[in-house]
Protein backbone atom coordinates (compact mmCIF):
# COMPACT_ATOMS: atom_id res chain seq x y z
CA UNK A 1 0.00 0.00 0.00
CA UNK A 2 1.25 3.22 -1.48
CA UNK A 3 1.42 5.89 2.14
CA UNK A 4 2.61 9.40 1.43
CA UNK A 5 5.49 10.54 5.00
CA UNK A 6 6.60 13.71 5.62
CA UNK A 7 9.82 14.21 7.89
CA UNK A 8 10.09 16.16 10.67
CA UNK A 9 13.68 17.26 12.42
CA UNK A 10 12.87 17.79 15.97
CA UNK A 11 14.14 18.01 19.87
CA UNK A 12 11.27 18.06 21.63
CA UNK A 13 13.00 19.70 24.98
CA UNK A 14 9.95 19.94 25.46
CA UNK A 15 7.22 19.38 23.11
CA UNK A 16 5.19 22.89 23.32
CA UNK A 17 2.38 23.77 21.15
CA UNK A 18 4.36 25.59 18.98
CA UNK A 19 5.89 21.81 17.85
CA UNK A 20 2.54 20.67 17.97
CA UNK A 21 1.41 23.09 15.64
CA UNK A 22 4.61 22.50 13.37
CA UNK A 23 3.88 18.63 12.96
CA UNK A 24 0.03 19.09 12.39
CA UNK A 25 0.64 21.85 9.75
CA UNK A 26 3.18 19.97 7.85
CA UNK A 27 0.93 16.81 7.86
CA UNK A 28 -1.57 19.28 6.16
CA UNK A 29 0.48 20.94 3.79
CA UNK A 30 2.58 17.62 2.42
CA UNK A 31 -1.32 15.86 2.53
CA UNK A 32 0.87 12.53 4.17
CA UNK A 33 -0.19 9.89 5.91
CA UNK A 34 2.65 9.19 8.25
CA UNK A 35 5.11 12.16 9.82
CA UNK A 36 8.40 10.32 10.38
CA UNK A 37 10.57 12.57 13.54
CA UNK A 38 14.00 12.09 13.70
CA UNK A 39 14.88 12.63 17.03
CA UNK A 40 17.64 13.27 19.63
CA UNK A 41 18.37 11.03 22.00
CA UNK A 42 19.83 12.45 25.48
CA UNK A 43 22.19 14.81 24.35
CA UNK A 44 20.91 17.60 22.28
CA UNK A 45 22.64 19.90 19.77
CA UNK A 46 23.62 22.81 22.01
CA UNK A 47 25.26 20.69 24.39
CA UNK A 48 22.57 20.34 26.78
CA UNK A 49 21.09 17.06 28.44
CA UNK A 50 17.75 16.46 27.21
CA UNK A 51 15.33 17.90 29.67
CA UNK A 52 13.09 14.73 29.68
CA UNK A 53 14.48 11.21 28.74
CA UNK A 54 14.06 9.79 25.11
CA UNK A 55 10.96 7.40 25.78
CA UNK A 56 8.81 9.94 27.60
CA UNK A 57 10.12 12.40 24.63
CA UNK A 58 9.02 9.96 21.84
CA UNK A 59 5.69 9.47 24.00
CA UNK A 60 4.92 13.07 23.63
CA UNK A 61 5.82 12.95 19.88
CA UNK A 62 2.70 10.05 19.29
CA UNK A 63 0.69 11.84 21.19
CA UNK A 64 0.51 15.06 19.41
CA UNK A 65 0.12 13.22 16.01
CA UNK A 66 4.06 11.02 15.09
CA UNK A 67 3.59 8.33 13.34
CA UNK A 68 6.84 7.03 13.50
CA UNK A 69 9.72 8.11 15.99
CA UNK A 70 13.54 6.98 15.19
CA UNK A 71 16.78 8.34 17.26
CA UNK A 72 19.17 10.80 15.70
CA UNK A 73 22.73 8.94 16.75
CA UNK A 74 24.60 11.09 19.83
CA UNK A 75 27.37 11.49 17.18
CA UNK A 76 25.50 13.39 14.54
CA UNK A 77 22.60 14.76 17.76
CA UNK A 78 25.31 16.78 19.24
CA UNK A 79 27.23 18.29 16.87
CA UNK A 80 27.46 21.88 15.02
CA UNK A 81 24.63 23.01 12.22
CA UNK A 82 26.09 20.91 9.68
CA UNK A 83 26.52 17.47 10.57
CA UNK A 84 23.50 17.59 12.91
CA UNK A 85 21.47 18.27 9.58
CA UNK A 86 23.68 16.06 7.44
CA UNK A 87 22.72 12.92 9.76
CA UNK A 88 19.52 13.92 10.21
CA UNK A 89 18.07 15.15 6.38
CA UNK A 90 19.94 11.47 5.48
CA UNK A 91 17.93 9.55 7.59
CA UNK A 92 14.32 10.33 6.02
CA UNK A 93 16.02 10.65 2.84
CA UNK A 94 16.76 6.58 3.51
CA UNK A 95 13.31 6.52 5.49
CA UNK A 96 11.82 7.42 1.58
CA UNK A 97 10.30 10.24 3.19
CA UNK A 98 8.58 12.38 0.27
CA UNK A 99 9.68 15.47 2.03
CA UNK A 100 10.50 17.13 4.98
CA UNK A 101 9.77 20.19 6.51
CA UNK A 102 11.38 22.55 9.19
CA UNK A 103 10.41 25.85 10.78
CA UNK A 104 11.91 28.61 10.41
CA UNK A 105 11.81 32.60 10.71
CA UNK A 106 12.07 33.37 6.94
CA UNK A 107 9.18 31.20 6.18
CA UNK A 108 9.71 30.61 2.17
CA UNK A 109 11.72 27.40 0.77
CA UNK A 110 12.83 29.38 -2.32
CA UNK A 111 14.43 31.72 -0.52
CA UNK A 112 16.54 28.85 1.44
CA UNK A 113 17.21 27.62 -2.17
CA UNK A 114 18.73 30.72 -3.14
CA UNK A 115 20.79 30.95 -0.25
CA UNK A 116 22.41 27.80 -0.97
CA UNK A 117 23.09 28.89 -4.32
CA UNK A 118 24.66 31.95 -3.45
CA UNK A 119 26.73 30.63 -0.89
CA UNK A 120 28.48 28.26 -3.12
CA UNK A 121 28.61 30.95 -5.80
CA UNK A 122 30.37 33.02 -3.18
CA UNK A 123 32.11 30.25 -1.64
CA UNK A 124 35.57 31.45 -1.74
CA UNK A 125 35.41 35.47 -0.26
CA UNK A 126 32.73 33.98 1.95
CA UNK A 127 35.95 31.76 3.26
CA UNK A 128 38.45 34.34 3.42
CA UNK A 129 36.37 36.61 5.96
CA UNK A 130 35.61 33.70 7.82
CA UNK A 131 39.49 33.26 8.66
CA UNK A 132 39.73 37.12 8.34
CA UNK A 133 37.11 37.41 11.53
CA UNK A 134 38.32 34.47 13.09
CA UNK A 135 41.84 36.17 13.34
CA UNK A 136 40.05 39.22 15.27
CA UNK A 137 39.10 36.48 18.25
CA UNK A 138 35.45 36.16 17.64
CA UNK A 139 33.16 33.31 17.62
CA UNK A 140 32.58 30.81 14.33
CA UNK A 141 29.00 31.68 14.57
CA UNK A 142 29.94 35.13 14.29
CA UNK A 143 32.72 35.24 11.72
CA UNK A 144 30.14 32.86 9.75
CA UNK A 145 27.50 35.37 9.94
CA UNK A 146 30.09 38.46 9.92
CA UNK A 147 31.39 36.82 6.43
CA UNK A 148 28.45 36.03 4.94
CA UNK A 149 27.37 40.18 5.32
CA UNK A 150 30.29 41.34 4.03
CA UNK A 151 29.29 39.58 0.80
CA UNK A 152 26.34 41.70 0.24
CA UNK A 153 23.68 39.14 0.24
CA UNK A 154 20.40 40.50 -1.40
CA UNK A 155 18.01 41.47 1.48
CA UNK A 156 14.95 39.02 0.59
CA UNK A 157 17.54 35.69 1.52
CA UNK A 158 17.05 34.19 5.68
CA UNK A 159 19.01 36.29 8.06
CA UNK A 160 22.05 33.84 8.98
CA UNK A 161 21.62 35.33 12.18
CA UNK A 162 18.23 33.77 12.82
CA UNK A 163 18.99 29.78 14.45
CA UNK A 164 16.14 28.21 12.84
CA UNK A 165 17.43 30.23 9.67
CA UNK A 166 20.89 28.32 9.75
CA UNK A 167 19.63 25.27 10.68
CA UNK A 168 17.08 25.75 7.24
CA UNK A 169 20.20 26.66 5.38
CA UNK A 170 21.97 23.64 6.71
CA UNK A 171 19.05 21.45 5.99
CA UNK A 172 18.65 22.66 2.22
CA UNK A 173 22.19 22.00 1.84
CA UNK A 174 22.56 18.48 3.30
CA UNK A 175 20.02 17.78 0.76
CA UNK A 176 21.69 19.26 -2.16
CA UNK A 177 24.66 17.78 -0.53
CA UNK A 178 23.75 13.98 -0.51
CA UNK A 179 21.61 14.03 -3.71
CA UNK A 180 18.91 13.43 -1.68
CA UNK A 181 15.34 12.83 -3.73
CA UNK A 182 13.65 13.69 -0.49
CA UNK A 183 11.93 17.78 -0.76
CA UNK A 184 12.41 20.10 1.73
CA UNK A 185 10.29 22.83 2.98
CA UNK A 186 9.35 25.45 5.78
CA UNK A 187 6.70 26.67 7.81
CA UNK A 188 7.56 29.91 9.13
CA UNK A 189 7.84 30.16 13.06
CA UNK A 190 4.44 31.77 15.00
CA UNK A 191 4.77 33.93 18.08
CA UNK A 192 7.77 32.73 19.92
CA UNK A 193 11.11 33.25 18.65
CA UNK A 194 13.36 30.56 19.74
CA UNK A 195 15.27 32.11 22.31
CA UNK A 196 12.80 33.87 23.87
CA UNK A 197 13.45 33.83 28.01
CA UNK A 198 9.88 34.92 29.02
CA UNK A 199 6.56 33.19 29.43
CA UNK A 200 4.31 35.71 26.76
CA UNK A 201 1.02 36.59 28.36
CA UNK A 202 -2.22 35.93 26.50
CA UNK A 203 -0.79 33.63 24.36
CA UNK A 204 -0.62 29.92 23.66
CA UNK A 205 3.10 29.32 22.19
CA UNK A 206 5.70 30.17 24.46
CA UNK A 207 9.77 29.19 23.41
CA UNK A 208 11.44 25.75 24.98
CA UNK A 209 13.92 27.93 26.42
CA UNK A 210 11.58 30.03 28.36
CA UNK A 211 9.41 26.89 29.33
CA UNK A 212 12.68 25.11 30.85
CA UNK A 213 13.69 28.15 32.51
CA UNK A 214 10.35 28.36 34.50
CA UNK A 215 10.67 24.74 35.06
CA UNK A 216 13.94 24.98 36.35
CA UNK A 217 13.36 27.58 38.79
CA UNK A 218 9.65 27.19 40.21
CA UNK A 219 8.08 24.00 41.62
CA UNK A 220 4.75 25.26 40.48
CA UNK A 221 4.52 23.15 36.94
CA UNK A 222 0.88 24.78 36.41
CA UNK A 223 2.94 28.30 35.03
CA UNK A 224 3.09 26.64 31.47
CA UNK A 225 -0.14 24.88 31.56
CA UNK A 226 -1.07 27.13 28.34
CA UNK A 227 1.85 26.45 26.22
CA UNK A 228 1.98 22.57 25.90
CA UNK A 229 -0.69 20.26 24.80
CA UNK A 230 -2.49 18.75 27.17
CA UNK A 231 -0.86 14.97 27.23
CA UNK A 232 2.55 16.66 27.87
CA UNK A 233 1.12 18.69 30.84
CA UNK A 234 -0.06 15.58 32.21
CA UNK A 235 3.42 13.87 31.93
CA UNK A 236 5.09 16.70 33.48
CA UNK A 237 2.96 16.80 36.18
CA UNK A 238 3.54 13.11 37.09
CA UNK A 239 6.98 13.62 37.19
CA UNK A 240 6.89 16.68 39.39
CA UNK A 241 4.19 14.80 41.66
CA UNK A 242 7.04 11.55 41.58
CA UNK A 243 10.12 14.35 42.74
CA UNK A 244 11.52 13.56 39.22
CA UNK A 245 12.04 17.32 37.72
CA UNK A 246 13.69 17.70 34.59
CA UNK A 247 17.24 17.15 33.38
CA UNK A 248 19.66 19.82 33.49
CA UNK A 249 23.55 20.38 33.67
CA UNK A 250 23.54 21.80 37.36
CA UNK A 251 22.89 17.82 37.77
CA UNK A 252 25.86 16.86 35.77
CA UNK A 253 28.26 18.84 36.76
CA UNK A 254 29.82 16.94 39.82
CA UNK A 255 30.62 14.46 37.31
CA UNK A 256 32.56 17.13 34.92
CA UNK A 257 34.23 18.58 38.02
CA UNK A 258 35.04 14.96 38.98
CA UNK A 259 36.56 14.54 35.32
CA UNK A 260 38.17 17.40 35.24
CA UNK A 261 40.13 17.40 38.59
CA UNK A 262 41.56 13.57 38.13
CA UNK A 263 42.56 13.51 34.30
CA UNK A 264 45.55 14.19 32.80
CA UNK A 265 45.21 17.28 30.50
CA UNK A 266 46.77 15.03 27.58
CA UNK A 267 44.15 12.52 27.88
CA UNK A 268 41.49 15.46 27.80
CA UNK A 269 42.90 17.04 25.17
CA UNK A 270 41.70 13.54 22.91
CA UNK A 271 38.67 14.25 23.43
CA UNK A 272 36.53 15.54 20.56
CA UNK A 273 36.34 19.44 20.54
CA UNK A 274 39.12 19.85 22.65
CA UNK A 275 41.34 22.33 20.79
CA UNK A 276 43.82 24.81 20.71
CA UNK A 277 44.19 24.09 24.89
CA UNK A 278 40.21 24.36 26.05
CA UNK A 279 40.97 21.25 28.28
CA UNK A 280 43.18 23.61 30.32
CA UNK A 281 41.08 25.93 30.71
CA UNK A 282 37.86 23.91 31.50
CA UNK A 283 40.59 21.89 34.56
CA UNK A 284 41.46 25.49 35.74
CA UNK A 285 37.77 26.45 35.89
CA UNK A 286 36.55 23.86 37.52
CA UNK A 287 38.91 23.79 39.96
CA UNK A 288 37.41 27.16 41.22
CA UNK A 289 33.88 27.51 40.50
CA UNK A 290 31.42 25.61 42.46
CA UNK A 291 28.33 26.34 39.86
CA UNK A 292 28.07 24.72 36.44
CA UNK A 293 26.81 28.80 35.49
CA UNK A 294 29.75 29.77 36.86
CA UNK A 295 31.94 27.43 35.09
CA UNK A 296 30.53 28.46 32.13
CA UNK A 297 30.59 32.36 32.72
CA UNK A 298 34.20 32.05 33.38
CA UNK A 299 35.36 29.79 30.59
CA UNK A 300 33.27 31.64 27.99
CA UNK A 301 35.34 33.58 25.24
CA UNK A 302 34.65 35.98 22.24
CA UNK A 303 36.13 33.30 20.18
CA UNK A 304 34.53 30.12 21.83
CA UNK A 305 30.86 30.52 22.20
CA UNK A 306 28.15 28.63 25.37
CA UNK A 307 27.03 26.25 22.74
CA UNK A 308 30.84 25.10 21.76
CA UNK A 309 31.81 24.76 25.24
CA UNK A 310 28.53 22.89 26.39
CA UNK A 311 29.34 20.15 23.46
CA UNK A 312 32.45 19.77 24.77
CA UNK A 313 31.43 19.50 28.40
CA UNK A 314 28.99 16.78 26.69
CA UNK A 315 31.83 14.61 25.42
CA UNK A 316 34.37 14.48 27.83
CA UNK A 317 30.99 13.47 30.46
CA UNK A 318 30.35 10.51 27.61
CA UNK A 319 34.28 9.88 27.08
CA UNK A 320 33.90 10.92 23.46
CA UNK A 321 37.66 11.19 21.51
CA UNK A 322 38.53 12.52 18.26
CA UNK A 323 38.84 9.06 17.31
CA UNK A 324 35.29 7.56 18.30
CA UNK A 325 33.87 10.40 15.72
CA UNK A 326 36.62 9.51 12.81
CA UNK A 327 35.38 6.20 13.00
CA UNK A 328 32.08 7.04 12.80
CA UNK A 329 32.03 9.42 10.36
CA UNK A 330 34.28 7.68 8.30
CA UNK A 331 34.00 8.13 4.37
CA UNK A 332 30.17 8.37 3.50
CA UNK A 333 29.39 10.46 6.97
CA UNK A 334 25.68 8.89 6.78
CA UNK A 335 24.57 7.39 9.62
CA UNK A 336 23.47 3.67 8.73
CA UNK A 337 22.24 1.83 12.21
CA UNK A 338 19.32 3.56 13.38
CA UNK A 339 16.92 2.96 16.34
CA UNK A 340 13.21 2.76 16.19
CA UNK A 341 11.69 4.12 19.28
CA UNK A 342 8.20 4.65 18.36
CA UNK A 343 5.09 4.31 16.35
CA UNK A 344 1.46 3.99 16.33
CA UNK A 345 -0.04 1.52 13.80
CA UNK A 346 -0.11 3.80 10.75
CA UNK A 347 3.95 4.09 11.25
CA UNK A 348 3.89 -0.10 11.86
CA UNK A 349 2.74 0.05 8.67
CA UNK A 350 5.13 2.09 7.06
CA UNK A 351 8.00 0.49 8.99
CA UNK A 352 6.95 -3.07 7.17
CA UNK A 353 6.55 -1.39 3.80
CA UNK A 354 10.08 -0.18 3.79
CA UNK A 355 12.54 -2.21 6.23
CA UNK A 356 13.26 -4.49 3.38
CA UNK A 357 14.09 -1.68 0.67
CA UNK A 358 16.02 1.12 3.11
CA UNK A 359 19.77 1.12 2.96
CA UNK A 360 19.30 1.63 6.98
CA UNK A 361 19.94 -1.32 9.63
CA UNK A 362 16.80 -0.84 11.54
CA UNK A 363 16.75 -1.91 15.23
CA UNK A 364 14.45 -1.85 18.23
CA UNK A 365 17.14 -2.79 21.55
CA UNK A 366 20.73 -2.12 21.01
CA UNK A 367 22.98 -5.04 19.99
CA UNK A 368 25.11 -6.78 22.04
CA UNK A 369 28.36 -6.37 19.80
CA UNK A 370 28.32 -2.61 18.80
CA UNK A 371 29.90 -0.70 16.14
CA UNK A 372 31.36 2.92 17.65
CA UNK A 373 28.24 4.47 16.91
CA UNK A 374 25.83 2.30 18.75
CA UNK A 375 28.74 2.36 21.49
CA UNK A 376 28.45 6.37 21.92
CA UNK A 377 24.22 5.90 21.92
CA UNK A 378 24.95 3.85 25.06
CA UNK A 379 27.49 5.59 27.04
CA UNK A 380 25.91 8.67 26.15
CA UNK A 381 22.16 6.82 28.21
CA UNK A 382 24.79 5.91 31.04
CA UNK A 383 26.12 9.43 31.31
CA UNK A 384 22.26 10.76 30.77
CA UNK A 385 21.24 8.36 33.77
CA UNK A 386 23.97 8.58 36.34
CA UNK A 387 22.19 11.50 37.88
CA UNK A 388 20.04 9.00 39.46
CA UNK A 389 19.96 6.84 42.75
CA UNK A 390 21.49 3.58 42.36
CA UNK A 391 18.54 1.42 42.12
CA UNK A 392 17.04 3.79 39.37
CA UNK A 393 20.18 4.32 37.81
CA UNK A 394 20.41 0.66 37.01
CA UNK A 395 16.91 -0.11 36.04
CA UNK A 396 17.14 3.07 33.58
CA UNK A 397 20.81 1.36 32.41
CA UNK A 398 18.67 -2.05 32.53
CA UNK A 399 15.89 -0.55 30.27
CA UNK A 400 17.99 0.73 27.52
CA UNK A 401 17.98 -3.09 26.55
CA UNK A 402 14.58 -4.55 27.99
CA UNK A 403 12.46 -2.14 26.49
CA UNK A 404 10.88 -2.13 22.72
CA UNK A 405 10.08 0.64 20.61
CA UNK A 406 7.10 2.74 22.81
CA UNK A 407 3.69 1.74 20.88
CA UNK A 408 0.40 4.39 20.78
CA UNK A 409 -2.62 2.06 20.41
CA UNK A 410 -5.49 3.95 18.08
CA UNK A 411 -8.11 5.37 20.86
CA UNK A 412 -11.42 4.49 20.19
Amino acid sequence: MFMKSVGLIVEYNPLHNGHAYHLQASKKASGADVAICVMSGYFLQRGEPASFSRRTRTEMALAAGADLVVELPYAYSTQHAHWFARGAVSILDDLFADEFYFGSEAGSIQNFHELDAFMQNHHSPLQKNVRDHLASGVSFPAAQAKAFHDVDPPEHLPDLSKPNNILGYHYVKAARQLGATINANTIPRIHAQYHDEVLPEGQSIASATAIRKILSKHADVSLIRPYVPPMVYEKMEQFYEKGQPMHTWNDYYQFLQLLLSTRSSDALAQIYEAEEGLENRFIKTALKQPTFQNFMNTAKTKRYTWTRLQRLAVHMLTGTTKTDIDKVFGSEARPRDIRILGFNEPGRKYLNAVKNRTPLSLYNRPPKRKNTQQTLDERAARAYFAILSGTKRVEKWQDEYAQPPVYLEKED
